[in-house]
C-alpha cells in the first residue's frame, strides 16, 4: 500500500525541516573553525591553502630548531568533553577556544608520534601538490613497520585534520567505505560513472568520495538508516524500498564510517526529506543513532558537515517491546558494559532536550533488558517489513 502524503509522514512538516545554521565562531580564536555555507557544507578548501597550512607548521618547527628549542605540535584535545558544546541545530561541536595538547619532540612518550605526524604531513603535501589521493589504508601499507597499526594512522590523520582545521577530503585522504545505499536514488560519481540504486538488485557501496558526487535524483519520500547489514539485506529482499513508498535505505553496518555519515548529510542537504533510524533497542544502537544525529566527540571539529539533527528515532523503541507483547524470554539481559554505556548516554547534553528519548532510555534502564531488531521475527518472519515499519510510518510512531 503506498504511503499517503500528506499525512503522518509529511515532508513539509516543520518537525522535519529543522534549521541547520552554521555556528558563529570568533574570527580571532585560536581554535576557530572555518565558516560553512548556509547548507552546512563547507566548500572545498583550495589546494593552495592546504599547502600553506602545512608549510606554516613546518616553518614553526624550523623556527624552534633555529632557536635551539624542541619543536612541538599543538592541537585541540579532541577527546575531552570539556572542549565540546551541544547546539541543537548542529550537534556536538568543538568550542571556539578549546584546551590544547602538545606533541613534543623532546619527550620519549610523544617523540615517535611527533615524527609520524611530520611523515604523514609530508605525504599529504606531496598528494595535494600532485593532485593524487590515497586512503588511510594506503598510507598505513606504505610502511607498516614504521606506522605500527592502522589505528595509529587513523588517529594521526584526524589529529592533523583538527590541527590544520581542514577537512580530511581536502587533505586528499579518502576513507575506506563499508556502508551500503539502496532504493530510489541515482547520481553521478566524480569520474563520470553513473550509479542507479533504484534498479539494482543489490545494494551499492557508498562512494569513497561523497563530496564529488553530483546530479542526485530521487523521488523518495523518506530515508531509512538501518543499523545492521543483516536487517538492511532483509528489507532489501522484501523489496521494502518500493512496496510501501519510494525511499532510500542506507546502512553503516554498525558504527558508521565517515563516508556513510557524509552520504546521509549529503542526502539531507539535497532532498530535505524525513530521515528515520532503525536500530536495536540497546545502548549500542542508541549510541550509533546519536552519532548520525549529533556526531561524536572525536570528530566534533567536523560537526557542521557530518551531523543531521533532524533525524528521528523510528525503532526499535524500548516501549515497543511492551506494546507488542514481546515475550521476555527472547530479550537479552544487560551486561555491566551495557549499564555503563546507557548511564553515559543519559548524562549527555542532547538527552535533556529530547524528553521522549529520555523516557525511552528510562524504560530501558528500568528493565535492564535489550532487544535486537530480529526479535520481531518472534511475531512473524516478515513482521518488520509487513507490519512494524508500515504502521510506524503511517501513524507517526517515531520520536
Amino acid at each position: 500500500m503506498p504511503l499517503s502524503l500528506p499525512g503522518k509522514l509529511d515532508c513539509s512538516a516543520p518537525a522535519f525541516m529543522e534549521e541547520h545554521s552554521a555556528c558563529s565562531v570568533p574570527a580571532g580564536s585560536k581554535i576557530a573553525f572555518r565558516e560553512t555555507s548556509p547548507s552546512g557544507h563547507e566548500s572545498h578548501v583550495p589546494s593552495s591553502e592546504v599547502l600553506e597550512a602545512i608549510e606554516n607548521v613546518i616553518k614553526d618547527v624550523l623556527k624552534s630548531l633555529a632557536q635551539k628549542k624542541a619543536p612541538v605540535l599543538t592541537l585541540a584535545n579532541r577527546s575531552d568533553w570539556r572542549n565540546i558544546e551541544f547546539k541543537d541545530s548542529v550537534g556536538l561541536q568543538m568550542i571556539p577556544r578549546s584546551t590544547t595538547r602538545q606533541i613534543r619532540s623532546d619527550c620519549p612518550s610523544s617523540a615517535p608520534r611527533f615524527a609520524l605526524m611530520l611523515k604523514i604531513l609530508s605525504m599529504i603535501y606531496k598528494m595535494v601538490q600532485s593532485n593524487t589521493y590515497a586512503t588511510k589504508r594506503d598510507i598505513y601499507y606504505s610502511d607498516t613497520l614504521l606506522f605500527g597499526s592502522q589505528s595509529i594512522v587513523d588517529n594521526i590523520i584526524n589529529d592533523i585534520s583538527c590541527m590544520l582545521q581542514i577537512p580530511r577530503r581536502s587533505l586528499h585522504i579518502l576513507s575506506t567505505t563499508k556502508g551500503f545505499v539502496a532504493g530510489n536514488l541515482s547520481y553521478t560519481e566524480e569520474d563520470g560513472t553513473k550509479v542507479n540504486c533504484t534498479w539494482s538488485a543489490t545494494a551499492v557501496t557508498v562512494p569513497s568520495n561523497v563530496q564529488g558526487i553530483k546530479n542526485l535524483i530521487s523521488h523518495a519520500k523518506f530515508i531509512l538508516i538501518v543499523e545492521k547489514d543483516a536487517t538492511f539485506q532483509r528489507l532489501l529482499d522484501d523489496d521494502f524500498c518500493t512496496k510501501l513508498s519510494p525511499c532510500i535505505m542506507i546502512t553503516g553496518r554498525g558504527i558508521p564510517d565517515l563516508n556513510t555519515r557524509l552520504m546521509v548529510r549529503k542526502l539531507w542537504d539535497v532532498f530535505q526529506i524525513p530521515i528515520f533510524t532503525l536500530m536495536d533497542a540497546d545502548p549500542h544502537g542508541v549510541e550509533i543513532m546519536c552519532i548520525y544525529k549529533y556526531g561524536s566527540v572525536s570528530m566534533s571539529f567536523e560537526a557542521h558537515h557530518l551531523t543531521v539533527p533532524s533525524i528521528k528515532w523510528l525503532g526499535l523503541l524500548p516501549s515497543d517491546l511492551e506494546r507488542l507483547n514481546i515475550h521476555k524470554d527472547v530479550l537479552i539481559p544487560f551486561t555491566k558494559q551495557d549499564q555503563n554505556k546507557l548511564a553515559s548516554i543519559q548524562k549527555r547534553p542532547y538527552i535533556a532536550c529530547q524528553p521522549l528519548w529520555k523516557r525511552e532510555l528510562d524504560i530501558m534502564a528500568a528493565s535492564k533488558l535489550k532487544a535486537e531488531i530480529q526479535v520481531l521475527t518472534s511475531l512473524s518472519s516478515d513482521y518488520l517489513s509487513r507490519v512494524y515499519l508500515p504502521n510506524k510510518l503511517k501513524f507517526g510512531g517515531w520520536i
